[in-house]
C-alpha cells in the first residue's frame, strides 16, 4: 500500500524534487532543516518541517537519530534519503527499519557490498562484470601502493574506497608525485567519507564517463532505463549530463546495460541505482572498451535528463517500489526517444578556479519551455554550509543537435545577479565544437580550460548602463544648459578597480565615456529590461539593483558594479600581497607554513576546506612568514587574515 505520509531526509534542490512528486501522489512530506535553513524553500514547500540542529551537516543532516525521531514524531511512515548525506549509509538503513519505518532505497546489504570500491570491484568480477585494472587490496602503505602504481603502469588513479563525487581522487602522472598525491587524497577521503583507505587503478586515457540506470523491485525485477553520458567534468565533478551517450551503438548498448542489470542483480538490488562504467573513447564505443567503475545506490543528481527521454518519473518509481509495488514497467515496456541535457548552475567563480562563492540572489530568472530543478527562489541566500548548486537546467530535443541548441538558448537567457555564477563557462561549454560534434571525454575541460574560463569582456555598452543608472538617467529625458551640454560624472568599482565615467545628453539619448571606450545610447526600460539603441544596433539588456549595487546581465555574462558612497573613505586595501586572506567561511585542514619561514610565489601554505572541497591557498609573493594567524582545525570567515608576510623592501 502506497505511504501516506514521507520524511525527506535531504535538503535543497533534491527535497524539493521529492516533495513535487509525493504532492503529485497525494502523499504528504515531512521536511527536516538546519539553523542556516530555517527559511528554505524545501522547509516551505513541505506540509511539515523539523529543525534538527546546527547548520554544519555534522550537527543536523547527518545526525540519523534526530532524523529517525523526526519522522516517528510526525507520523511518517517512510524516510527518502535524497542524495549525499545519509542516502548511502547502511547503518542509517538499518536503523530507519529498526525504528519500524521503511527506507526508501536499496537494503543496508546492498549499500554496502557497493559502498567500498575495492570489495565491490571483486564482486563484480565474480559477476561476470568488466573492471578496470587496479589494486584493490586492503594494504594502505605508501610502498605497498607506490609498488602496485609501477606494477599497473603510470598514469594511475587514486580513489577513495568510499564515497563518490570526485572526493579523495587524484591523478598521477609520474612515480615522483604519487607520495604528496597519496598524502592529498587520503587526507580528502578521511574528512569527507571517515575512511582514508584508497585503491590505486591503471588511468584510461581519452576516457569517457558513461553510466546506466537500473531500477529492481521486491519481487526480483530487475531492468535498465538506458545510458546517459556524464563526460563533461570538472575535478572528477559532472557539469553537463546528456541522454543517450553520443556515439552509442547498438551493440555497444546491449552489452553495457546487460552488464549493468547484471550487477544490480548481484547484490539483489532494490530501489534507484546507477552503474557507473569508464570508458575507452579513443577510437569509438567498443563492446570491448569499457569497465565497471562504481555503482552509486541512491538516485544520481542527473536523473533529469533519462525522466526526458524516458517520460518516466524516477521518484514515483522509488516510492511506489519501496512500498511494495512491482515495477511500474518492465524491460520491454521502456522507450527511449529523444535527447536531453542537464546543466549544473553554480554559485561559483570560475576564473579563480571554481571557487566556491555564497551570496543573495538578488535576481533570478530562468526562461519559460526548460525544466529547472532548484531549491531557491530570487531572494534566498547561497550558503557556506552546503553545495553551491542554484539549479539543474534541464532541456530536451528530438535529436542531440535540437537538445544542444535549446540548452545554449536557455544559458543565454538565463539571469542570476547577486553572485558571481558559472553561467558563462557552461555558454561556453555548450557551444564548445567538440562538445557540439559530440566528441567529448572526461580531459575535455582541463585541455581546452582558459579558453572555457575567460571572462567575457565589459562591453562599453555595459559600462554605460551602469553608469546610467548610478546617476539615475535611465528613463529621464536629455537636457540641455543655455550655454553647454551638461555632465554627469559617477564613480563605479569592478572587479576590484574604481572608474570614473561621464555622461552627457546626445540627441534623444546619452553619451557615456566609459573605460571601454564612449558610447551614445538610447534607451528604453521596461520593468527591469531594457531596449538600447546605439551605433551598433539594437540590444537587451536585464538590470538588477540592491543597496549600494547594480548588477547589468545579457546573454554574454553578468556584470556588477558597486556604486561607492561618495561620503565614505577610502577603504584599506585588505588585499595586498602582504596577506594570505580566506576567500569564504571554511575549516583550516592544514597550514604548512611558520613565521619565520621564507616562501616563494605560489608556494602552497595553507589548506581551506569549504562546501566540500578543499582549496590550496598559496603565497602571493617571494618573501617571509611574518605571523600565522590560524592553526588546523581552526573555523574562519570570509575575508579573516589567515597569514601575513613581512613588508616587501
Amino acid at each position: 500500500m502506497m505511504f501516506t505520509k514521507i520524511l525527506i531526509a535531504n535538503r535543497g534542490e533534491i527535497a524539493c524534487r521529492v516533495i513535487r512528486t509525493a504532492r503529485r501522489m497525494g502523499v504528504k512530506t515531512v521536511a527536516v532543516y538546519s539553523d542556516a535553513d530555517r527559511n528554505a524553500q524545501h522547509v516551505k514547500l513541505a506540509d511539515q518541517a523539523v529543525h534538527i540542529g546546527g547548520s554544519q551537516v555534522s550537527e543536523s543532516y547527518l545526525v540519523g537519530e534526530r532524523i529517525i525521531e523526526a519522522a516517528k514524531q510526525t507520523g511518517a511512515e517512510a524516510i527518502h534519503p535524497g542524495y549525499g548525506f545519509l542516502s548511502e549509509n547502511p547503518g542509517f538503513v538499518e536503523n530507519v527499519e529498526a525504528a519500524g519505518l521503511t527506507f526508501i532505497g536499496p537494503s543496508a546489504s546492498s549499500i554496502r557490498a557497493m559502498g567500498l570500491k575495492d570489495a565491490a570491484k571483486r564482486l563484480m568480477e565474480k559477476a561476470g562484470v568488466p573492471v578496470v585494472p587496479g589494486y584493490h587490496g586492503e594494504a594502505q602503505e605508501l610502498v605497498v601502493l607506490a609498488g602496485k602504481a609501477n606494477e599497473i603502469g603510470y598514469p594511475v588513479l587514486i580513489k577513495a574506497r568510499a564515497g563518490g563525487g570526485g572526493k579523495g581522487m587524484r591523478k598521477v602522472d609520474r612515480p615522483e608525485d604519487f607520495r604528496e598525491a597519496l598524502a592529498s587524497a587520503k587526507r580528502e577521503a578521511k574528512s569527507s567519507f571517515g575512511d582514508d583507505a584508497v585503491l590505486v587503478e591503471k588511468y584510461v586515457e581519452k576516457p569517457r564517463h558513461i553510466e546506466v540506470q537500473v531500477f529492481g523491485d521486491k519481487h526480483g525485477n530487475v531492468v535498465h532505463l538506458y545510458e546517459r553520458d556524464c563526460s563533461l567534468q570538472r575535478r572528477h565533478q559532472k557539469v553537463i549530463e546528456e541522454a543517450p551517450a553520443p556515439g552509442m551503438s547498438d551493440e555497444m548498448r546491449a552489452a553495457m546495460t546487460d552488464a549493468a542489470v547484471k550487477a544490480a542483480r548481484a547484490i539483489d538490488y532494490v530501489g534507484a541505482g546507477t552503474i557507473e562504467f569508464i570508458v575507452d573513447g579513443s577510437s569509438g564505443l567498443r563492446p570491448d572498451g569499457f569497465w565497471f567503475m562504481e555503482m552509486n545506490t541512491r538516485l544520481q543528481v542527473e536523473h533529469p535528463v533519462t525522466e526526458s527521454v524516458t517520460g518516466l518519473d524516477l521518484v514515483e518509481w522509488q516510492l511506489r517500489v519501496a512500498s511494495g509495488e512491482r515495477l511500474p514497467r518492465l524491460q520491454d515496456e521502456i522507450e527511449q526517444c529523444g535527447h536531453a541535457f542537464e546543466a549544473r548552475i553554480y554559485a561559483e567563480d570560475v576564473p579563480k578556479g571554481f571557487l566556491p562563492a555564497t551570496g543573495t540572489l538578488h535576481h533570478l530568472h530562468f526562461p519559460a519551455g526548460s525544466r529547472i530543478d532548484s531549491g531557491v527562489v530570487e531572494g534566498d541566500a547561497i550558503s557556506p554550509f552546503y553545495d553551491p548548486m542554484i539549479a539543474k537546467l534541464i532541456t530536451g530535443g528530438p535529436d542531440r543537435v535540437s537538445a544542444l541548441a535549446s540548452l545554449g538558448e536557455a544559458l543565454d537567457a538565463s539571469r542570476i545577479a547577486g553572485s558571481v555564477t558559472n553561467l558563462a563557462f557552461l555558454r561556453a561549454l555548450a557551444a564548445h565544437p567538440g562538445f557540439s560534434e559530440g566528441d567529448v571525454d572526461t580531459g575535455l575541460i582541463a585541455r581546452d580550460i582558459d579558453a572555457l574560463v575567460r571572462e567575457p569582456d565589459t562591453s562599453a555598452e555595459v559600462w554605460a548602463v551602469a553608469a546610467l543608472h548610478a546617476l539615475g538617467l535611465i528613463g529621464r529625458a536629455p537636457a540641455w544648459s543655455l550655454w553647454q551640454p551638461l555632465a554627469w560624472q559617477v564613480n563605479l568599482v569592478h572587479k576590484g578597480e574604481a572608474e570614473m565615467l561621464t555622461a552627457s545628453p546626445e540627441g534623444s539619448g546619452w553619451k557615456v565615456v566609459t573605460p571601454s571606450g564612449p558610447v551614445t545610447l538610447d534607451i528604453s526600460r521596461n520593468g527591469d529590461r531594457l531596449e538600447l539603441r546605439s551605433a551598433e544596433g539594437l540590444a537587451t539588456m536585464t538590470l538588477a539593483t540592491w543597496p549600494g549595487h547594480v548588477a547589468v546581465m545579457s546573454d554574454t555574462g553578468t556584470f556588477e558594479f558597486a556604486i561607492p558612497d561618495p561620503l565614505d573613505g577610502d577603504a584599506a586595501d585588505a588585499h595586498s600581497g602582504d596577506h594570505v586572506i580566506s576567500p569564504m567561511p571554511g575549516l583550516v585542514r592544514h597550514v604548512g607554513a611558520v613565521a619565520g619561514q621564507k616562501v616563494a610565489r605560489g608556494e602552497p601554505l595553507i589548506i581551506l576546506e569549504a562546501m566540500k572541497m578543499e582549496h590550496s591557498l598559496t603565497a602571493p609573493r617571494d618573501g617571509v612568514i611574518a605571523s600565522v594567524g590560524v592553526s588546523t582545525g581552526d573555523q574562519v570567515n570570509e575575508g579573516v587574515v589567515l597569514l601575513e608576510l613581512e613588508a616587501a623592501d
